[in-house]
């Protein structure tokens, strides 16, 4: 401390006294002069005794000026008004040379070295500006110099060419609360960014939303997914206890890996933590296909209900999403050609009310040439049809069908005919399945679905085993037969020639 203390007060003690020197100077060699030799020993011991003692005077005034500051400082520090160790760090502990180079914007990757006063080591790198200049610090700290020296190597690797802005100071659960608001609120459909955001509020943010979003690092997000493989359910499963499912897991890393990927491109982190962690494979669950005999009775126990005859038949036919199904309007039909447009989808209710929006692809908008049966449904359908929707909401016609009650209605006639309970989606892989194996080319039925591109209708069907295929073979009889048999020339035709798969 003391040969700090007088390290800085040299710095500061720069005034000087030419004159009076010389004229001491002048004094001495007069009296020295004059003087024997015992007498000259005498006034440079006298001399020495005199300059050390002005020098201890001036370093015992120095220092308690030094800690008269150093506790008004701490105070302002304390009420947000003033940063000593800033201020030291960029104007007292650098050389008189350095100065003028502090006062200019710091490039990022300079920093610092010091000892505390708790004897520990500190050390820190700019990493990034705020909107006024300031630099933006990374610190490290460290029992002994070698330790930090390896600490500061690790950041500067870590942070080197990056910029990073003054957000990177918010936290993660500040961040993902933004990303949902700003870069997915009306880029994705209302039920996608709600299924984010309950992702993030039950999964992520009760594990890492307090911890700055810049320091979040691979452990971090390895250690959330082993602890919500383990312990991570928010209500227990009769089934699966408290364990989180794997497939949950991987979306959830989904999620997380594109909003730290957009945090990066901002600027808010040096390096997606997400990247390289070990995430684990989504399980999902097989494709249910209807055997011959289940159809059959599927299709009896409907023909009973005259609202839910022609709904189920035109979705075994036609292969529609639930909301698109839902979401049919006359306007959609074409009498005339047997041809229906596929233009929006219908989102589950909320707040009492369905919410219309695009369909899920890019491919979704679609035209499809109707089987001569389902076309003359429809066109019975439409002369007494008395509101704009194809399928209407049977207490109020005015409202479209809601996709959830179409949900609980095949499930109700499920139970009722003693069949096992599927899902919605299970009855577009019935029509999908047994039209490939009836002979439509994935192109064609890649149009039929919906789907991007027939790469992805063969990723997502021919998978199916071996036992589905034959079992797929004798699907729906003779009904599906005379549909799939004789009808299938509409669709090839509608195929256009020479274009690439």
């Amino acid at each position: 401390m003391y040969d700090y203390m007088k390290a800085l007060q040299k710095r500061f003690d720069r005034q000087e006294h030419s004159k009076l020197d010389a004229h001491i100077k002048s004094a001495h060699e007069e009296l020295r002069r004059d003087m024997d030799t015992a007498g000259r020993r005498k006034l440079l011991r006298l001399l020495d005794a005199q300059n050390t003692l002005l020098v201890e005077s001036k370093l015992m005034s120095f220092t308690a000026g030094f800690k008269l500051a150093w506790g008004m400082a701490k105070e302002l520090e304390a009420d947000g008004l003033y940063s000593f160790e800033q201020e030291e760090e960029e104007h007292i502990c650098h050389p008189a040379e350095q100065e003028d180079k502090m006062a200019k914007r710091r490039p990022s990757g300079d920093g610092m070295v010091r000892k505390r006063g708790d004897g520990r080591w500190e050390g820190r790198i700019v990493v990034g500006h705020k909107k006024n200049g300031t630099p933006i610090f990374q610190h490290a700290y460290a029992h002994t110099q070698k330790e930090l020296t390896e600490k500061l190597h690790q950041n500067i690797e870590r942070y080197q060419d990056v910029e990073l802005t003054e957000d990177s100071r918010m936290t993660l659960g500040e961040w993902l609360d933004r990303w949902l608001t700003e870069y997915k609120a009306g880029t994705v459909r209302p039920g996608t960014l709600k299924s984010y955001r309950c992702y993030i509020e039950y999964y992520i943010k009760p594990q890492l939303g307090d911890k700055q979003v810049s320091l979040v690092t691979s452990q971090d997000v390895q250690k959330l997914y082993r602890r919500l493989k383990g312990n991570g359910r928010v209500r227990e499963h009769p089934r699966f206890g408290s364990a989180l499912l794997d497939t949950t897991i991987n979306r959830l890393h989904a999620i997380f890996h594109q909003a730290m990927e957009d945090a990066l491109h901002a600027h808010i982190i040096a390096k997606n933590p997400t990247v390289g962690a070990t995430v684990p494979k989504a399980s999902h669950a097989p494709k249910r296909v209807l055997t011959d005999k289940e159809l059959d009775t599927f299709l009896d126990a409907v023909r009973e209900d005259k609202i839910w005859g022609d709904f189920f038949y035109v979705e075994l036919t036609t292969g529609l999403r639930r909301g698109e199904i839902c979401g049919l309007m006359w306007q959609d039909f074409d009498a005339r050609n047997g041809v229906l447009q596929v233009r929006r989808t219908l989102h589950n209710r909320k707040l009492g009310v369905d919410m219309l929006g695009k369909t899920k692809t890019r491919g979704g908008e679609r035209t499809i040439v109707l089987p001569r049966s389902t076309a003359e449904i429809l066109r019975r359908r439409k002369e007494n049809a008395i509101t704009q929707w194809i399928f209407p909401d049977p207490v109020r016609p005015e409202l479209p069908l809601s996709p959830n009650c179409a949900y609980t209605h095949m499930k109700a006639i499920l139970h009722k005919a003693g069949l096992p309970s599927i899902r919605f989606h299970d009855l577009r892989h019935t029509f999908a399945t047994h039209a490939l194996t009836s002979g439509v080319d994935a192109k064609t039925l890649s149009g039929i679905l919906g789907h991007t591109n027939a790469s992805f209708t063969l990723d997502t069907y021919t998978h199916v085993t071996t036992d589905m295929q034959k079992q797929a073979c004798g699907i729906v009889g003779g009904f599906m037969e005379d549909i799939f048999g004789k009808e299938l020339k509409p669709w090839q035709e509608n195929e256009k020639p020479g274009t690439e798969p």
